[in-house]
């Protein structure tokens, strides 16, 4: 009888040890599916439009994927770069190839390009005249004062006839070797021009600062540049960083066809997809 009693005691306290080991294992096992994977953060420094509109649009996607893409937007071109380069953003969404080189040259910064993006037409613009045709001798012309945006926007008066240069990387108003109307080159801030077209004849204006400003490049430049222009927009991180995963995917999606449609949907052809 006692011997049962033993058997009985003991298979009883062996059965409650291991519900008690299932119990433990199982709450676990309950417990880490509660644990969800914290997405990465990828922090991209961009101007307002169009670059913080397509990068909202890529949003869903990096977060799909398990990223999180946060947008901080800067209204300049240098301070951007400085925070990449500093390791204060992941990367950078702006500029085009030959703005990044020349800022590399100056600044003693390593930024390198990832992916093309867009481009955005830069154009002519005037709130006193229709067309070039109108413009008076002596005209006051004002374009963007960084070296690569001024050599751009004079090219563009360049190809119309109305000045020439010397053969140069870059066109300053130094430059400039014939000026049959006698225009005056006008140097300012790429932010300031849509704010001086009523003191100004005419400007040549970054998309990117003339949409915010009501400027549409298709219905209201007079002159646009031409969509083989090699100034493309491009995403850029500092180099070391391009081959990590977080840029990869940020590049990916960036370049998806999502985006694509995105870019021909919202824009209709004032900014062109550029991959």
């Amino acid at each position: 009888m006692l011997k049962n009693i033993l058997k009985f005691t003991l298979a009883s306290a062996l059965a409650l040890g291991f519900s008690a080991c299932n119990d433990s294992k199982e709450s676990k096992e309950v417990k880490e599916t509660k644990v969800e994977k914290k997405e990465i953060v990828i922090k991209v420094g961009a101007t307002p439009v169009p670059h913080a509109e397509i990068l909202e649009a890529v949003k869903p996607i990096l977060k799909a994927k398990g990223y999180d893409l946060q947008i901080v937007e800067f209204t300049d071109y240098v301070t951007p770069n400085i925070a990449v380069n500093e390791g204060e953003l992941d990367a950078n969404f702006f500029q085009h190839l030959p703005y990044l080189e020349e800022f590399n040259k100056n600044k003693n910064t390593d930024l390198v390009k990832t992916v093309n993006v867009h481009l955005e037409p830069m154009g002519l613009y005037s709130h006193k005249i229709k067309a070039l045709s109108e413009l008076a001798d002596g005209a006051t012309i004002a374009v963007p004062n960084d070296p690569t945006n001024e050599s751009r926007a004079l090219d563009i008066l360049a190809k119309q006839g109305l000045l020439s240069f010397k053969d140069v990387p870059f066109k300053t108003i130094v430059d400039i070797v014939n000026n049959p109307k006698n225009l005056q080159i006008k140097e300012l801030d790429a932010p300031q021009l849509p704010r001086v077209l009523d003191e100004v004849d005419a400007a040549i204006i970054n998309t990117n600062y003339a949409l915010p400003a009501n400027l549409n490049p298709l219905t209201d430049a007079i002159v646009l540049e031409s969509k083989d222009s090699p100034y493309a927009n491009i995403i850029v991180v500092k180099r070391g960083n391009e081959n990590k995963d977080s840029i990869k995917a940020l590049d990916e999606a960036i370049n998806s066809e999502d985006i694509r449609t995105f870019i021909k949907e919202k824009y209709k052809g004032s900014i062109v997809e550029a991959f």
